[in-house]
Parts: structure tokens; sequence; C-alpha cells
């Protein structure tokens, strides 16, 4: 793998600081990949991907922790049902002027890419040029509920020593702040499909055959609703995580993916 001079520190948001990492680019003229966690992740959940995507690209590389993850800030719970809107609309778009950013591919993975969805249909920033949507949600599902069930029971009986591995103090406040949302009541009817018509730059969404958080219909929903053009990659023997089961498959898909849209004449007129 090709050594990157990686900076990390923290940057300010008006809901706490942050915690990053970054990988210079190698390579001039591209955007900033812009990783965004799922919703137990973190920085160092991504483990090597994103480096590896970075060290392929050549491009500038961020990856931050959210409130509440990591070693980022602690976060006040209950979170809203709302939490997810809140970052699209206004962390976000905080981290991207923080970080300097003025070209960006966000590469969302789970509540990260719904994320994504929220600030590009929402903010509709001209600094993002494109979405990567690892195993999306634009709307709640019985068979997600049935998983973050499954994780609630889990939790006490050794999934929380797991997790303190890599949130540290943050991990009550990352696990009961992702599952009592999700299993709100009134989560039931979380929906953010009116997003996708605001959506006016090109998608790359994997999807796993198999995963256990969400089906075929949310990538349906994205491919019938965006304004733009979406390409699908639907993964054989991947489960919720394609940049962990088929770490391969996915960072070529996305790799192929940044360097096409960032060649576009679109691309290049945002930039100049």
């Amino acid at each position: 793998m090709v050594e990157h001079a990686v900076t990390a520190g923290y940057l300010s948001t008006s809901d706490g600081c942050v915690e990053f990492v970054r990988y210079p680019a190698t390579a001039p003229g591209g955007p900033t990949l812009v990783f965004l966690h799922e919703g137990l992740g973190c920085v160092a959940l991504w483990k090597d991907f994103p480096e590896s995507v970075a060290a392929a690209t050549g491009f500038d590389t961020l990856v931050y922790s959210r409130v509440g993850y990591g070693g980022s800030d602690a976060a006040a719970l209950p979170r809203p049902l709302t939490y997810m809107h809140r970052e699209g609309l206004v962390i976000l778009p905080e981290v991207l002027d923080a970080a300097g950013i003025e070209r960006a591919v966000l590469v969302g993975h789970s509540d990260g890419a719904s994320i994504a969805i929220i600030h590009a249909g929402g903010v509709r920033d001209p600094r993002v040029e494109a979405l990567v949507l690892m195993a999306p949600h634009v709307f709640n599902e019985p068979v997600c509920v049935a998983s973050i069930e499954a994780a609630r029971e889990a939790y006490p009986a050794g999934l929380r020593e797991r997790l303190a591995a890599w949130h540290g103090d943050n991990v009550d406040c990352a696990f009961r702040g992702w599952n009592d949302a999700w299993l709100d009541p009134g989560f039931l009817d979380w929906n953010i499909e009116e997003f996708l018509p605001g959506i006016a730059v090109p998608i790359l969404v994997i999807q796993g055959e198999d995963d256990e958080y969400g089906t075929i219909d949310q990538v349906r929903a994205i491919e019938r609703q965006a304004a733009s053009g979406v390409e699908t990659l639907l993964l054989e023997n991947c489960r919720h995580s394609p940049h962990r089961d088929r770490a391969n498959a996915a960072r070529e898909a996305i790799v192929r993916f940044a360097h096409r849209v960032s060649a576009a004449p679109s691309a290049r007129s945002r930039s100049a």
C-alpha cells in the first residue's frame, strides 16, 4: 500500500469537536473523498478501507467521527429522531467548511449514506460532485427493525465490550443514540425519499444481496426517484458492510466511479 503523510486532529462544529484523519492527495486536480460512517461506526472502524481508496485514487481523503462516536465529543441523549437530518443539513456543511474542502465526493455507509442523501438533496451544496452510497436507508423496514432489536439484545452480552475498543468512553452514547432512535415507535415511519428528487449529481449505490438491515427496495427507490444518473452494484455473498464483506469489489467500484465523475466536464466546471 502507498504510504500517505497522514494528518489527524479535530474539527469544530456547532454540536462539538469531531475527530478526523486525512490522507493528502498524491495526484493533483481531484476532489476530496469524505467518508461518512454507519450508525455504530467511527474513524477507526473503517480500518484501512479509506486509506486504500485514497491510495488507489490519489485523491485527498477525509474520514471523521460524528459527535458521540469514537474520539469525538459526546452527544446529548436521547438523540432526536431527526438526528440524520441535522447531520446532513447543518453539521456536514460545517465539517466541509472547517476542513477547507472545495470539491467533494461523499462516501457514506448505512446511516452515513442516508446523511449524504439528505445533504445532497437538501443543501444542494455545489461543492459535492457525486455520492457513493453503501447500504443506504431511505425508509425504515421491518428487516431493519428486527436486526436493530437483535443488536439491543446482544449489547450487554458482548457487543458492548467489542464496541468499547473503538468508541472508548463514547460507547454507550454511540450505541444508545443509534439503537434507541431506530427502535423508537415514532421512527417506524422515518422516510427521506423527499430528498431524492433534489439530487442532481451522479450516484453509485453498492448493496449486499444478503444485507440484514435493508432490502433491494431501498436501492430501487433511489434509482426511481433521484434526479441524476444512478449506477448500482449488487454484491453476492455480502451483508450490510460491502467495505468489509467484499472490500476489493467495493474499492474497485468506488475508484472507477470517483475517477470518472472527477473527469466529467460538469465536475471540472464546478471547481473552476
